[in-house]
């Protein structure tokens, strides 16, 4: 199991953009462990990972918008995830502002983590293997690390 998780992580990396870590809530992890469940925690803010295939919204494809599971943060619109068989949600784009990037050097791998630009919440990784119809991009995104709102289109947030 963990081959398959190391090898659906590292695939085609994104060059690297240094983009300064400055989300707008700042809480202590004291304050973090009283909102979030022991599973959020684990992946938010100790940067775990879902088991593949096991996320909420690996699946999922309704109309609405993906948020922080921290702190309700819109992230992605459903309009952009498709089916990567990477066994975590897929999504070719973010909402503009959104996401933050940095060098992730764990697990001797040189990957691009994605983060909730406004609380640094850890999302999951971004890799250069996405649609190449449309941004080429595959934010390779934790279920846990989302909450999820219905709409009745693709364009409302």
């Amino acid at each position: 199991m963990s081959l398959l998780f190391l090898l659906a992580c590292q695939t085609k990396q994104l060059p690297i953009k240094k983009q300064p870590m400055k989300p707008k809530i700042n809480k202590s992890d004291a304050e973090w462990e009283k909102i979030l469940t022991p599973q959020q925690f684990h992946i938010l803010r100790r940067k775990g990972t879902d088991l593949p295939g096991t996320g909420k919204y690996t699946y999922h494809f309704e109309n609405g918008i993906y948020k922080c599971a921290a702190c309700g943060a819109p992230l992605f619109k459903s309009e952009h995830k498709y089916e990567s068989h990477c066994g975590w949600p897929s999504f070719d784009n973010a909402i503009p502002g959104a996401i933050i990037m940095q060098p992730d050097y764990s697990h001797n791998m040189i990957r691009t983590e994605i983060l909730c630009a406004n609380c640094g919440g850890h999302l999951g990784h971004i890799f250069d293997d996405g649609p190449q119809e449309t941004t080429g991009k595959r934010y390779c995104v934790n279920s846990t690390s989302l909450n999820f709102m219905k709409t009745n289109h693709h364009s409302d947030q």
